[in-house]
């Protein structure tokens, strides 16, 4: 399962470095797409078939789920991490993202999201409203 809140910075060729225990969950193959909200998705491998599967699943012909398989399917890209668990932010993700060198990655179950330091700080300055979110969804 994947949690947590992660900081971490790329390196100079624009590779990243996910925590040892990240490393594990997503295993030697995952795969790497835009999110909502201006940041990435990484998913294992197994949780990006599902996803795949899912919205393949849905009618073809409606534009909304061209628009939706060409945003998430369209733009991924598979990753195998080196030897020292370093992998590439592939240029139109970087810029997607807004991501220059700072980054969090957040653990949400079956995917980690990628966000730029700048973005994931706006994001939490907005989010006061999640207690009331919250409530109403969960407790």
């Amino acid at each position: 399962m994947l949690q947590g809140e992660y900081k971490h910075s790329l390196d100079a060729k624009s590779r990243l470095v996910a925590p040892s225990k990240v490393r594990e969950e997503l295993g030697n193959k995952f795969y790497i797409t835009k999110g909502f909200d201006q940041c990435l998705y990484i998913f294992p491998e197994e949780s990006w078939i599902k996803f795949v599967q899912k919205i393949n699943g849905l009618p073809g012909s409606q534009e909304k789920v061209r628009r939706v398989q060409r945003r998430f399917i369209g733009s991924s890209q598979e990753c195998e991490p080196d030897k020292q668990g370093r992998f590439l932010i592939p240029a139109n993700l970087k810029e997607y993202a807004q991501i220059t060198k700072e980054v969090v990655l957040v653990g949400l179950y079956d995917k980690m999201e990628v966000w730029s330091q700048e973005k994931w700080n706006e994001y939490c300055e907005e989010d006061e409203s999640i207690d009331d979110v919250a409530g109403d969804l969960v407790f």
